[in-house]
């Protein structure tokens, strides 16, 4: 598979994550992420033996998006440390069913993972295993019951976006998991990982670049403008 790189240097790799592979080997079996990105470091570069590549962060198997992985272990020290510390820019455009009242906003939820059926949901702040969730997000457009968001996140919870958007009843465009009432079986969920942005683990210069969400529908509902 042609993965698109979006950034390489000798200590980064960013790339466009393509839609339904998962990110690290799973119980599916199925060819994943950064295994095919392993290979392929091997193969451009002619490497003997192993190759480094560190994972520092997650995308759900569904959605596709800007990814960027470490290709030292100096690289991935810094940059978990920036996770740590909420120093990475991740913002998401997301297609959700309904119109939002309040065209801008920030929530706060506690969520809890059942980590058996890999489902999250907003719990009490003083359940087990409850952590905060904090996302900003600004509504783009709207039009045919849907619309279109910009999302912030300021916490990188498991499901975060898809749990926090349900629980309003506004479920994402295509989620099986968390908006089958509204949903199709073999819609693609709406949910795009658009800006990566950070200073750079190693050079301290700033790192951002985006990925732009494929024309498809519900995507090329809008003026591509809104989602480049």
């Amino acid at each position: 598979m042609d993965i698109p790189i979006l950034y390489e240097d000798n200590h980064l790799l960013k790339v466009e994550k393509p839609v339904n592979i998962p990110v690290q080997e799973d119980q599916s079996g199925d060819l994943d992420l950064l295994t095919m990105l392993k290979q392929d470091i091997k193969i451009r570069y002619d490497k003997p033996g192993n190759v480094y590549l560190a994972l520092l962060h997650r995308l759900d198997r569904p959605v596709g998006g800007a990814m960027v992985f470490a290709k030292t272990s100096k690289a991935a020290s810094r940059m978990a440390d920036k996770i740590r510390k909420h120093e990475i820019k991740k913002q998401y455009l997301a297609v959700v069913r309904g119109e939002i009242e309040q065209k801008a906003g920030e929530w706060q939820d506690y969520l809890v993972k059942d980590h058996q059926k890999n489902q999250v949901r907003v719990a009490r702040k003083t359940d087990k295993g409850a952590k905060k969730a904090i996302l900003d997000y600004h509504v783009l457009a709207t039009a045919n019951g849907l619309s279109l968001v910009k999302v912030n996140l300021q916490t990188g919870r498991p499901h975060q976006i898809r749990v926090q958007f349900a629980s309003r009843g506004y479920p994402l465009y295509g989620d099986q998991k968390y908006g089958a009432k509204v949903n199709k079986v073999g819609q693609q969920i709406a949910l795009w990982s658009h800006q990566l942005g950070f200073d750079h683990p190693v050079k301290g210069d700033e790192v951002v670049h985006i990925s732009t969400p494929p024309n498809t529908h519900p995507w090329n509902m809008w003026d591509k403008r809104l989602i480049n």
